[in-house]
């Protein structure tokens, strides 16, 4: 099985390539306790959406304590409370729910997810996660990759910064599903898809989803429609170890709740995370 997802770098899709796009462009930043780095983003967002290269810019905000949703809004970016987006599902339950709850309020034919929390944030994140779905036959879903520097103090590791990512999701790709294998950020908030893929998969609420969304859109499209490109280096804050056991938690039960359907592991499944169902059955309009 080839386990090397067609693989790009973003300098193949300049920014400039997005105003030649045969699709509408919405941009979806899930944001909580942002305060540092939504202003730059959202910034670098409404720039794009003023110029014509996307249409919509949205930051969808965990009703933050630091005045991230205020931050975004005044750089001129469309922000949303979680809670407010399909409220009678109850509270937003985690970054998946926002997610999910953002398709609600999308209006573009595609979807780009970026994170909230990403210094020095600049265009070709989106241009470069938009790209392969825009411009390249066959491309369906996209997951960027990066080196992630792990700081402590003046110190500087270039490549220790994705922990969860090496010890748990990738581990769990190369045994279970080795056709994807070569997709290098598993974890990786930055993705990109066409909005009726994204309205016809569950979303798991928490940390998870980038898992569960890699694993139902090759359920649903196949290895072959999965590409990946790379933004070279992303810079964000990191949890110490013993915070990330969580984390690990969750996608090690998303993957287990995918191999139970899949009738690969026994079990009641009463362990599965929360999930909420795809967009397209709870909303006739999605």
């Amino acid at each position: 099985m080839d386990a090397a997802p067609r693989t790009f770098h973003h300098r193949d899709f300049p920014s400039e390539r997005l105003a030649r796009r045969g699709l509408s462009l919405s941009v979806v930043v899930p944001a909580r306790e942002c305060a540092a780095t939504i202003g730059a983003i959202a910034g670098v967002l409404a720039s794009m959406r003023e110029r014509g290269l996307i249409d919509q810019a949205l930051v969808v905000d965990a009703d933050s304590a630091d005045g991230t949703a205020a931050l975004a809004a005044e750089r001129g970016v469309e922000v949303l409370s979680e809670n407010d987006l399909m409220e009678e599902f109850g509270p937003a339950r985690g970054k998946g729910d926002a997610m999910w709850r953002a398709l609600a309020a999308c209006r573009g034919d595609a979807v780009c997810y970026v994170d909230g929390d990403t210094a020095n944030f600049a265009e070709h994140f989106v241009a470069g996660t938009l790209g392969p779905l825009l411009f390249e036959p066959g491309v369906q879903y996209v997951k960027a990759f990066f080196r992630r520097p792990f700081r402590s103090g003046e110190a500087v590791l270039p490549a220790d910064g994705g922990r969860v990512t090496e010890l748990t999701a990738r581990p769990l790709l190369r045994r279970f599903w080795p056709e994807l294998a070569g997709v290098r950020q598993p974890l990786a908030g930055e993705m990109a898809a066409r909005r009726d893929l994204l309205v016809r998969l569950p979303f798991s609420t928490g940390y998870a989803v980038e898992t569960a969304l890699l694993l139902d859109v090759h359920r649903e499209v196949g290895a072959g429609a999965i590409a990946q490109v790379d933004l070279e280096e992303r810079q964000n804050d990191h949890k110490a170890l013993l915070d990330l056991a969580p984390m690990a938690d969750e996608v090690l039960a998303a993957a287990s709740a995918r191999l139970r359907r899949e009738g690969r592991l026994a079990g009641d499944g009463a362990d599965e995370p929360l999930e909420r169902p795809p967009m397209a059955s709870v909303r006739v309009a999605a």
